[in-house]
């Protein structure tokens, strides 16, 4: 109960800082729209929480965190374009293309994508002159998760082989880039957020990436299970796609006990590789959120 209390706590705090984003008409609204449709905001949470383990305070790790889900945000947006999964529904509500048209909806996701990065840069007027590199770094960072070697390559690959049969590797492949590059910016520009403002060990850096690659592919894979097997009102989103659209997915290589086996599986390897890093701080919270995702029905 006192590790739920610490995570909506935090949610609170990022979603407090993202409302003070984006209030202006016109594009600006379709981009708040989106940023403000709900979710789990697991991502700048793990910023926030990768910056505390580090040394940092939540506040050094806040707007770093912003960044990372405005660029989630945009991934979400063009996702659901009529080009891609063409889905009308995202968090229980319309989505962006649905309220504001596909036009509006490519501008906003193209517009969130370029403010991550300004959001992130700026914050290198708050940290120190031997500490702006932090910003950089992170900033690198993100753009890193999103080209043609991160976000952006598993979305091609997951859309060109559309249709096809994929090899359990190809689909950790692919996965590794559109899932877990996220969530692996997310850990890191963590750690760099506490860099801005404390001494932190190196071997944080590496602790950071291999606990999100591992929690990202148990998270795809517990993504795969409730695709196949919850409802549209626990997911707020279409369920049956992957089905629908032939898509294939762990579910359909594997099965559900398989499936289950891995998520728990890749959740041990994610809590264990923290004890690889020297932490300012305990990273309890960090365990205990990817058994949480581990288990989660939505």
């Amino acid at each position: 109960m006192e590790r739920l209390a610490d995570f909506n706590e935090v949610k609170s705090l990022v979603e407090q800082k993202l409302d003070s984003y984006f209030n202006g008409d016109g594009l600006e609204k379709a981009m708040k729209y989106s940023l403000m449709a709900g979710g789990k905001r697991i991502r700048p949470i793990l910023t926030i929480k990768f910056c505390q383990a580090a040394g940092g305070k939540p506040e050094d790790g806040l707007v770093f965190g912003c960044g990372v889900e405005m660029l989630h945000t945009y991934s979400l947006i063009h996702d659901d374009l009529p080009c891609m999964d063409n889905d009308d529904l995202r968090r229980g509500k319309p989505t962006c293309h649905k309220v504001f048209g596909e036009c509006v909806a490519t501008l906003a996701g193209d517009a969130l994508q370029a403010s991550a990065f300004a959001t992130i840069l700026g914050e290198a007027d708050n940290l120190a002159p031997n500490k702006k590199v932090a910003a950089l770094y992170a900033a690198k960072t993100l753009a890193e998760c999103v080209n043609e070697m991160g976000m952006c390559k598993g979305q091609y690959l997951d859309t060109v082989a559309n249709g096809t049969t994929h090899t359990v590797n190809e689909l950790v492949e692919i996965n590794m880039n559109k899932t877990c590059a996220l969530l692996r910016a997310a850990c890191v520009i963590g750690v760099y957020a506490a860099m801005g403002h404390v001494d932190v060990d190196e071997s944080c850096i590496a602790a950071a990436e291999e606990y999100a690659d591992n929690l990202g592919l148990a998270f795809q894979i517990r993504d795969d299970i409730l695709d196949a097997l919850s409802t549209t009102e626990e997911l707020g989103k279409p369920v049956g796609s992957d089905e629908n659209n032939e898509k294939c997915t762990f579910m359909t290589l594997l099965g559900k006990d398989e499936c289950e086996r891995l998520v728990i599986d890749y959740t041990d390897k994610a809590k264990k590789s923290l004890l690889n890093g020297k932490w300012a701080r305990n990273t309890e919270f960090l365990s205990g959120l990817a058994d949480f995702l581990a288990l989660r029905k939505y």
